[in-house]
């Protein structure tokens, strides 16, 4: 495989937030602690070194607990070392691994953690992939596309994704060709959908180091208890957040998050449904819930496992029950753990190094013959249709399609028809301007038929540039955010071992993934 980098604000793809994080722009150092590179990593690990012993047992006890009955079990007893650390990346429980993406995290977490050894020998550092169990939003979990097609998990499903039965998903097993016997055993052996991710995320990558928590445990919320009371009785986190998001929007940024007055939600059986405040009550929304403030205090306790944080608490639970240096997200995700620098300030929690995941297009043998048939700039990939278009013209045309220098020589007729025409009658001015615009937009209109005119010669060149366009952003998405793993790995089993030949962590390019 060869490897093609571009530049990811050529991409177009990207918000200002996160490129300009990464240009290390000094008006956004208040809202990271340390820029991501080896040599910072340093700061970031003593900052962690004193993290709770407690912590770190509850830990090791959840997954030894979580991991029972699985093969060749990592050890987890090295994260009760104070020299262990890990780093972190996240995501939803999209069935079958959702889209390439998610792949493109775990293996840029993995290698990170690689990266780290070799800095630091003296330090180990584990990869976690945190499962997101208590999310609720079934509908961003159920579909997934595979060669084409599009599959979908159906029925009314609510509460907690990660509580939910996979068997149902034996009857798109059965739709899907040569039935993936990782995803059959997953799915047909497991319980809960977060029993079937642990299991095929292990065997995809337990051998690289991966460990796979689930969060949903009542010895970990344990350790939240502290921040859920302080969500619960003063609205912490919504003054700390609206005051890093208006200083983010005066510098002219757009930002993803909105925080609530409580940030957490009601976990039960079949349920996760906001807490709210009303009239010095708390209500659990479209339920007959209600606590006084005495109540819920005392509830949360004694079950602090029914207490779900959102968007907002999430990270800093994370970062409360890890001993982690680093977290590895998509390009929304970092802008909005920037809104968060407040809240962990707030609760003197360490900061993380923030990193964007790896992104990739990967343009298979095939795909690459044509690419180089058509003498087109894997840059210009990245161009939509319109521009594609032109840019291919322009560089394969035999003509000068430009009127450019007409346009030059137009102007200047039209300045000495200016100064005559005024000479004689200044009020003369604007006839002349009015007609020197209508037939300037006549040659404009000219330059486009001349353009097309050539497309027509190129005809079909440029359905062959648009046909390579659209498989390799379906639909005008980026082929990582729509096609599935199983798109690359059915037929080609070493796809996996390609990225992680191909990805460097702490390269923050789009990565071109060229098919030798």
């Amino acid at each position: 495989m060869t490897l093609h980098s571009v530049d990811l604000r050529t991409t177009g793809q990207f918000p200002a937030l996160l490129l300009d994080y990464l240009d290390q722009k000094p008006a956004l150092e208040e809202f990271y602690s340390t820029y991501p590179t080896l040599e910072n990593a340093k700061e970031v690990i003593l900052n962690k070194k004193d993290f709770d012993v407690e912590k770190r047992k509850t830990l090791v006890d959840v997954l030894n607990q979580q991991y029972r009955g699985l093969p060749y079990l990592p050890d987890f007893s090295i994260l009760l070392d104070e020299n262990t650390f890990t780093v972190t990346t996240g995501h939803q429980l999209n069935i079958f691994t959702g889209p390439l993406y998610i792949i493109y995290k775990i293996v840029t977490t993995i290698k990170l953690a690689r990266a780290l050894k070799d800095a630091y020998p003296e330090y180990n550092f584990v990869p976690v992939y945190w499962m997101a169990t208590e999310d609720h939003d079934f509908e961003e979990i159920a579909t997934f596309h595979l060669f084409g097609q599009t599959h979908k998990w159906t029925g009314e499903h609510k509460g907690a994704v990660g509580r939910l039965n996979p068997k149902e998903l034996e009857s798109i097993l059965k739709q899907l060709p040569d039935k993936p016997l990782l995803f059959a055993k997953a799915y047909l052996e497991n319980n809960t959908l977060a029993d079937a991710v642990r299991c095929y995320m292990h065997e995809l990558f337990g051998q690289q180091g991966l460990i796979t928590i689930d969060a949903d445990h009542a010895d970990l919320k344990r350790h939240l208890l502290p921040v859920i009371k302080q969500e619960l009785t003063g609205s912490v986190s919504e003054k700390l957040v609206t005051e890093t998001t208006s200083r983010l929007n005066a510098l002219g940024y757009h930002t993803p998050l909105h925080a609530r007055e409580i940030n957490l939600f009601y976990l039960d059986h079949n349920l996760r449904e906001r807490i709210v405040k009303e009239n010095g009550s708390y209500q659990v929304l479209n339920t007959e819930l209600s606590f006084s403030e005495s109540e819920i205090l005392d509830l949360a306790e004694k079950q602090p496992e029914l207490f779900s944080p959102n968007v907002i608490l999430r990270p800093l639970y994370e970062e409360i029950i890890l001993p982690n240096l680093a977290y590895i997200g998509g390009p929304s995700e970092v802008p909005y753990w920037m809104q968060l620098k407040g809240v962990f300030d707030h609760f003197e929690v360490p900061f993380p190094m923030l990193m964007p995941r790896n992104f990739a297009l990967y343009i298979n043998g095939h795909q690459c013959k044509k690419a180089q048939k058509l003498k087109i700039n894997f840059n210009d990939l990245f161009l939509d249709e319109v521009a594609l278009r032109k840019t291919f013209i322009e560089r394969n045309t035999e003509h000068v399609l430009s009127l450019a220098d007409q346009k030059d020589s137009f102007n200047d007729i039209f300045e000495e028809i200016l100064k005559k025409a005024t000479t004689v009658d200044q009020t003369m001015a604007g006839a002349v301007k009015a007609e020197h615009t209508r037939l300037l937009n006549s040659l404009k209109h000219l330059e486009k038929r001349i353009v097309r005119a050539e497309e027509r010669n190129h005809e079909s060149e440029i359905d062959q540039l648009l046909g390579l366009k659209n498989k390799l952003f379906p639909n005008g998405i980026a082929q990582e955010r729509y096609d599935n793993l199983l798109n690359f790995y059915i037929n080609d089993p070493a796809f996996i071992q390609k990225l992680f030949n191909a990805f460097d962590p702490l390269d923050f390019k789009y990565n071109v993934l060229l098919e030798d």
